[in-house]
């Protein structure tokens, strides 16, 4: 039987921008994966919590940016399992939920340079693929050789949450740099400002 093989592009998505999409539909379109999943993580381990929207509007922010895309949808099993969420407990959670399918993680080279800081990384690199999309400035030679890494041609995005919230404070245009959706949600909700 073929699985079907669905990338995990785990984030906090605070807020999802069009760098995001275009990761995301890039790896769903022009790789061999079905489907992309991009999983809202309610904290992140190796991020400041207070920084953080609440993780409701974060996902319908994901939500309302993904309405019309094909290939790509959201998934909010991390606010079901324990926190802080640990990439490796939600991996395993997943393939025991869905046996039928191959899950394959997606990360920029920045995560894959801080790989060996992750709980049971070993563990991550023997049981599931990776997918790695560029950053600027990262060193990561010493995994070019790992099997089930595979590094993809994505568009390099420079594009980051931080930089659209810190505009959003400043109060400045960030058309284009999100989803109209997404804009409107935020302007509604008077958040980042």
């Amino acid at each position: 039987m073929h699985m079907q093989k669905i990338g995990l592009f785990f984030g906090s998505f605070n807020p999802i921008h069009v760098g995001h999409l275009i990761i995301a539909n890039y790896m769903a379109n022009y790789t061999d994966l079905s489907e992309v999943w991009l999983v809202v993580s309610p904290h992140n381990p190796l991020k400041k919590k207070d920084s953080l929207l609440n993780q409701y509007d974060r996902l319908e922010m994901v939500n309302l940016a993904l309405e019309e895309a094909d290939h790509l949808r959201s998934s909010d099993v991390e606010f079901r399992l324990s926190q802080p969420s640990y990439t490796i407990d939600t991996l395993v959670h997943l393939r025991e939920r869905y046996p039928n399918k191959a899950f394959v993680l997606i990360m920029g080279s920045d995560n894959l340079a801080t790989l060996k800081k992750w709980k049971n990384y070993e563990i991550i690199l023997r049981d599931f693929s990776i997918y790695v999309y560029p950053r600027p400035n990262h060193d990561i030679s010493e995994w070019i050789n790992y099997p089930h890494i595979t590094f993809t041609d994505t568009p390099l995005m420079e594009i980051s949450s931080t930089f659209i919230r810190d505009a959003l404070k400043a109060g400045k245009n960030v058309r284009y740099f999100l989803p109209e959706k997404v804009l409107d949600f935020i302007d509604k909700k008077g958040i980042y400002r």
